[in-house]
């Protein structure tokens, strides 16, 4: 298998990180980035692949494949153990649900505080961090019986919000004292290898671009 990504793409690292939760040997390339965000010159397989011209893409013998949740549904319907959807068909369904909120709920406030961190108390980024903060509220009730987001165990929930929330850290919509198991919940998840093994190079790149890191993950740097 071979992955096309980038180094400081959500997407590509829930896939990753993924990946690697199943023990998978794979392939990682990563393609052009530049510091304003932008994937220039777009990679020919990636724009063979994904008419969005979008990481990530996995290609796996003859089968090409784009959209960070479309190439998980295939690796846990091929790789199916360690299983990182829940085996009971109602509480899967809800934790597919809520990965997609989190990409599609929860993001797109993150996406609006993008070049507005030198105005972070305009309205837009106000709006835009309250939004957050509600998501973080009804992950935190969600908690308040579980040790993971889709139940007792890790899922792809996990992955997939604890890297949406990475960026959201980033770009200044913080988890604060009040989501106590949330804090927690973001402590356990990022001690985990596969999550370090992607997070920190992450991190790494964003240091040697003179980028802020998130201050929970600057232990990374050192290691």
């Amino acid at each position: 298998m071979k992955l096309f990504t980038a180094p400081l793409s959500m997407f590509g690292a829930k896939v990753q990180i993924a990946a690697l939760e199943k023990g998978l040997a794979f392939d990682c390339e990563m393609v052009p980035f530049d510091r304003d965000d932008r994937y220039e010159p777009k990679h020919p397989e990636v724009l063979r692949v994904n008419p969005k011209g979008q990481v990530p893409v996995l290609l796996d013998g003859g089968l090409a494949l784009f959209d960070s949740t479309q190439i998980f549904e295939y690796l846990e319907d091929r790789y199916p153990e360690p299983p990182l959807w829940p085996r009971d068909i109602a509480a899967r369904a809800r934790a597919r649900q809520l990965e997609l909120e989190s990409d599609e709920v929860f993001f797109p406030h993150v996406i609006r505080l993008f070049g507005l961190q030198d105005a972070m108390q305009s309205p837009p980024a106000v709006a835009a961090c309250e939004g957050c903060a509600r998501f973080y509220e009804k992950l935190e009730s969600l908690l308040a019986d579980r040790e993971h987001l889709a139940g007792d165990a890790y899922s792809f929930v996990d992955i997939a919000f604890y890297m949406a929330q990475v960026f959201a850290e980033r770009k200044g919509a913080l988890m604060t004292a009040a989501t106590p198991r949330l804090l927690a919940w973001r402590e356990r998840i990022g001690a985990r290898a596969p999550v370090r093994e992607v997070v920190r190079p992450m991190m790494i790149f964003l240091a040697s671009n003179g980028r802020p890191v998130p201050p929970h993950l600057q232990p990374l740097l050192g290691r």
